[in-house]
């Protein structure tokens, strides 16, 4: 796709909403499994918190939404929190969220895509041994899909979304309807016992505290992803705030409205579940290899009339396409925040290039790449995964809202307009009772699962937050080494020091021989071509045979050009032509030697083997000796030809300039019709 259709991939907000949305939606699939899972490590005596941990989470999504609406419309430019977070409390702390949401993002593919295989074989048990292959796979198609490009990937998302939203009401209104009718739907789990963990059922006081609390956090999970709008504003369709703040509003309501009917539904149907299957009595078959099924099939087999039924397999169906699409909502967010990071030298610039399709390509593989090695670490496991989870989130919402604190508390101190001043209150009352609640959500997060693995959260953070110091370091450094002395340039009398390019005295030309054939005559007449103030030919003399038959041939020829012959006893080629340019460098420093080096054009990749490689290390050297230009003379061998022809499916060729045979077919067409009013 030609830069000038980048307007074309802007998103409507039905697209929007699958696209960045589907991570919070899809997680209400697993966050009341999550509270559940906790709540059991004392059998059924604690699940009566269930309700009490649910309305803990839906108040927090609340929150969360309503401020981050105040985001979208502060800051339209995107960036979400990382911008808000630079631009109020400094660069460092903006590095901070920065580090904390590109970690999440990586656990929010794996978590996905690894608790949508779970629902799939929960319909299909007889996949669970090809659980990881999975998940792997569903990762590479989803990097596929969204390597074609944003609009591309919202299209193919939106059904699967709308499809689970759908599914997930139908089977809450039929459950609550049967509930309504004396027909409450039961588990096929509520038969089941759940062995309490040792001393667990007896918790209290405080034990009991910390129990809810790690419920709560755990059911946190239903948060995750709700940034992703902010981080994307540009890329929804004009007027981007407001179609980004109502597509936020749209996804809390939907999320919520899900999450309380499945954690209702779940308690109505007496779900029981365990963290190790081997503590629910009853259960069939080996309780250490056979899996259990998720709370989402559970209810779908108790309301629509056992796990045969076709309302069954529709629901688990949607269910784990959604979760492993959720994955998508990271596929945005990641490389978006990853180009914006690249574009403030915190980051490989290559992350801000556009690919062939006008998506961040190099981002979107990057991400591929670490979500895929996470998932194959842990087995693509749902629960060692979610330890990891939601830290980086909740770091990223705490320190947004107080940034966004300090922006209100700036347009206060600045506006005079009272209908300003009042909105710029009550937005500034949202962030702080945003702020406030999102920090003591995340004292708990770091309470409740530091020791269960949430602690490599927070040090691949750390090692992020320091790679990126030093990344900018890097280019900070290097731009000011690069950078053109005001004082030189005042002095300079021909303006060439300005340009950045002192004239040497005299160039010296070496032409590197080690036959006499054609490319080493055309690295002869390219070098003469040059006009240098002196020009020789430098050959090294490995076989005393074979560089008798080279000066013969040179004579024979009458080459106007003086050969030199370095010895060499040790029979090495590089080291002598290194000290010999060296030593005509230090003889005159006021002067430059180039270096022409004939080298071989290839057109197949084992060739590249066969050829070149003395060629390639002398450059290697060469380039790290101050005054010394290395000029490569190509020759293109039979075998390039091919290689040289314009594909249609070479990727990136359009991108890097190189045209395709549709690019110059569309060119003469444009031709054509600016040419026809003048030929009328």
């Amino acid at each position: 796709m030609r830069s000038e259709e980048l307007g074309e991939t802007l998103l409507p907000k039905r697209l929007a909403l699958p696209i960045f949305a589907s991570d919070p939606l899809s997680s209400v699939a697993y966050a009341t499994q999550e509270i559940l899972l906790v709540l059991t490590v004392g059998g059924t005596a604690f699940l009566y918190l269930t309700p009490w941990v649910a309305a803990g989470v839906v108040a927090l999504m609340a929150v969360v939404v309503m401020s981050y609406r105040q985001v979208v419309h502060a800051y339209p430019s995107g960036g979400g929190s990382y911008e808000v977070v630079s631009r109020n409390l400094g660069a460092n702390s903006g590095l901070v969220v920065a580090a904390s949401l590109l970690v999440d993002y990586v656990m929010t593919v794996a978590v996905s895509v690894a608790s949508g295989v779970d629902n799939i074989i929960s319909a299909l048990p007889s996949l669970a041994d090809h659980r990881v292959e999975l998940a792997l796979g569903f990762v590479l198609l989803l990097m596929a899909m969204n390597l074609r490009g944003v609009r591309e990937s919202g299209k193919a998302f939106a059904a699967p979304t709308y499809l689970f939203i759908g599914a997930i009401l139908l089977m809450v209104v039929t459950g609550l309807i049967r509930v309504a009718f004396g027909d409450a739907p039961v588990a096929s789990s509520a038969a089941y016992g759940i062995v309490p963990e040792d001393g667990k059922d007896t918790l209290a006081g405080l034990g009991l505290l910390m129990l809810g609390l790690r419920a709560f956090a755990s059911g946190c999970t239903a948060l995750t992803g709700v940034e992703a709008i902010s981080n994307g504003v540009p890329a929804f369709r004009a007027p981007k705030s407001r179609n980004a703040a109502a597509t936020m509003a749209v996804m809390g309501t939907t999320a919520v409205v899900m999450f309380v009917g499945i954690t209702a539904l779940a308690l109505i149907s007496d779900v029981h579940i365990a963290e190790d299957t081997c503590h629910l009595s009853g259960f069939p078959g080996d309780c250490a290899s056979a899996p259990q099924q998720t709370v989402i099939a559970q209810l779908a087999a108790a309301v629509f009339g056992g796990d045969h039924s076709v309302l069954f397999y529709a629901v688990q169906a949607v269910t784990a396409l959604v979760l492993i699409l959720a994955a998508n909502t990271a596929f945005n967010g990641f490389p978006l925040l990853a180009s914006i990071l690249a574009e403030h030298r915190y980051l490989p610039r290559q992350m801000h290039t556009r690919g062939d399709r006008l998506a961040f390509s190099n981002g979107i593989i990057a991400l591929a790449v670490v979500a895929g090695g996470l998932i194959w670490l842990y087995d693509a496991d749902v629960t060692s995964l979610i330890h990891l989870y939601i830290l980086g989130v909740f770091t990223s919402f705490t320190l947004s809202q107080i940034g966004m604190v300090r922006h209100w508390n700036r347009t206060l101190a600045t506006e005079t307009d009272p209908a300003v001043r009042g909105a710029a209150q009550r937005s500034r009352a949202i962030n702080f009772s945003g702020g406030v609640t999102t920090a003591l959500v995340l004292v708990i997060v770091l309470l409740t699962k530091f020791t269960q693995g949430a602690w490599l959260a927070v040090v691949a953070a750390v090692v992020l937050w320091l790679m990126m110091r030093g990344i900018r370091r890097h280019y900070d450094r290097v731009a000011e080494e690069l950078a053109v002395d005001d004082a030189r340039d005042g002095s300079a009398q021909d303006g060439s020091a300005r340009a950045g390019a002192v004239r040497p005295s005299r160039v010296h030309g070496i032409v590197l021989v080690s036959q006499v054939h054609k490319p080493t005559l055309r690295a002869l007449g390219y070098a003469q071509a040059f006009a240098p103030d002196s020009l020789e030919a430098l050959t090294v003399a490995v076989e005393r045979d074979a560089t008798g038959e080279l000066e013969r041939r040179w004579r024979e020829l009458d080459v106007q050009v003086p050969l030199k012959v370095l010895d060499s006893p040790y029979r090495e080629i590089g080291k002598p032509v290194v000290q010999y340019v060296r030593e005509q460098r230090r003889s005159s420093p006021q002067d430059a030697v180039a270096v022409f080096i004939p080298e071989y054009v290839v057109g197949r990749w084992w060739e590249h083997l066969l050829h070149n490689q003395s060629a390639l290390w002398l450059k290697s050297r060469l380039l790290f000796t101050p005054g010394v230009m290395v000029i490569s003379v190509p020759w293109q061998l039979t075998s390039s030809n091919k290689a040289n022809r314009p594909s249609r499916r070479a990727p990136g060729a359009v991108r890097r300039g190189e045209p395709t045979a549709r690019s110059e077919q569309a060119a003469r067409s444009e031709q054509a019709k600016a040419e026809a009013p003048e030929r009328a």
